[in-house]
């Protein structure tokens, strides 16, 4: 009998007289199909614009204009306070509706309900006719005037884009501290901690891997929104475009440069929010996914190298 060699691994050469298989890559048609079909959609929409009666040149004469830059800034500002009010008012919301108080609870859920069941504009519209119902607005000895006077166009959009955001920030939090496993909270008790120091040191930390991303989609979406609050007589970027516009008999060019600044801004933040959620994955993973530079950086390196070998 002929002994086996269990030990032996396959051999490395094909058997004498046996042909070597060779593997031939499945060609996938479809995919040329598609390419070139978006391809000449694209040439198509390009060939459209081209055709158009569109003055391209005014969009780089007004791309830095002071109104323009103006309306930058107050989008920008009226995106970070909105999204202050939001975040902070999310945090207290997604608190109150984990309460075992039904109080709390219910009235967490009544204003997520609310919040998010209306539109946002409807919601800057309210805010703004107020007045058409409340004369005055007077808070004892604290402060008293006529409603037209305090509710500012400024101060609509912040309540109507900040009480909104609330809403759908505390949906983000209360999913957040939810997916914290229920072990950290019991092992931080035993420890003697109190509730709010275990929410602040031991859950929130945690929570912070989860909230982080929506939190980024948030605050990119809350700088589009901002473009809404023209409706309330706030002179933000749309608003600023809008005016130069109907000026200078160009509305659809400076409609053009609005969204070019807006997609920088956009651009900016994902960039930002990469960076963000990068650093709050640190406890998650072992290894941390390479940055755009180091992707870049790595590809030059191995394109410098010699085939077959080390550079």
């Amino acid at each position: 009998m002929t002994d086996i060699d269990k030990t032996a691994g396959p051999k490395d050469t094909p058997p004498a007289g046996a042909e070597a298989i060779k593997a031939i890559p499945v060609r996938h048609y479809g995919r040329y199909v598609s390419a070139v079909i978006a391809i000449a959609l694209l040439v198509a929409i390009i060939y459209a614009f081209g055709q158009g009666r569109i003055n391209w040149h005014a969009v780089p004469d007004y791309f830095f204009d002071d109104r323009i830059m103006t309306g930058v800034g107050k989008t920008l500002l009226l995106t970070v306070l909105s999204m202050l009010i939001g975040i902070v008012g999310g945090i207290v919301l997604a608190v109150m509706r984990l309460s075992k108080n039904p109080v709390t609870s219910s009235i967490s859920w009544f204003y997520i309900w609310f919040f998010r069941g209306t539109p946002v504009l409807v919601q800057l519209f309210l805010w703004f006719n107020l007045g058409l119902v409340f004369e005055y607005i007077n808070l004892m000895p604290f402060y008293k005037d006529y409603w037209s006077n305090f509710m500012t166009p400024l101060l609509t959009a912040l309540l109507g884009l900040g009480l909104n955001e609330a809403a759908y920030m505390a949906e983000i939090c209360r999913a957040g501290l939810l997916a914290v496993d229920e072990g950290q909270t019991e092992a931080a008790h035993a420890l003697g901690m109190s509730h709010g120091k275990t929410l602040l040191r031991v859950v929130i930390p945690q929570a912070m891997r989860v909230i982080v991303p929506p939190t980024g989609n948030e605050v990119i979406n809350m700088l589009k929104t901002t473009s809404l609050v023209a409706a309330v007589q706030y002179p933000e970027l749309f608003r600023y475009a809008q005016d130069i516009g109907q000026n200078s008999g160009a509305p659809v060019e400076m409609y053009f440069l609005a969204a070019a600044w807006y997609l920088i801004m956009t651009s900016v933040l994902s960039v930002g929010q990469y960076y963000i959620e990068r650093y709050y994955a640190r406890g998650s993973s072992r290894q941390l996914p390479p940055t755009p530079w180091q992707k870049v950086k790595t590809n030059m390196l191995s394109l410098g190298r010699p085939k077959g070998g080390m550079a």
